[in-house]
């Protein structure tokens, strides 16, 4: 999944593809609409745009289902948020990208150190 930063809308959008029911389940336009509307106050056509982009940049799959389209999230949001710091990582190389690997931990909570902690014990047999 070729991972963007997202624009507030466009993250409005995903999470409501996100908490969808299941991670197979699909949403159309309509019902994307709708819950967002119970927060702001947005056009039904400035959905559809936004979603139609998000299919364009490959962070949704677009099926027809009558004369409309259903909307799947193409990964998590934990796959997401992963591909967004590799590729972030990917920009430093040598001694940058260890200081950048310091930074980010020097920064992180007690419980995102020990969720490191596990992660890391797991690759130990690689």
């Amino acid at each position: 999944m070729p991972p963007r930063n997202l624009g507030d809308l466009e993250r409005a959008v995903m999470e409501q593809l996100w908490a969808a029911h299941s991670p197979d389940a699909a949403m159309t336009v309509r019902e994307v609409h709708a819950a967002l509307a119970e927060t702001r106050d947005i056009a039904y056509t400035t959905v559809m745009t936004v979603m139609d982009r998000l299919a364009r940049k490959e962070l949704v799959t677009q099926e027809r289902d009558g004369r409309a389209y259903r909307y799947r999230a193409r990964g998590s949001r934990a796959a997401m948020t992963a591909e967004l710091m590799r590729e972030t990582l990917a920009d430093f190389t040598g001694h940058d990208r260890q200081t950048a690997l310091a930074a980010f931990v020097e920064d992180a909570s007690a419980e995102d150190i020990a969720a490191l902690r596990e992660a890391l014990s797991g690759l130990d047999g690689r």
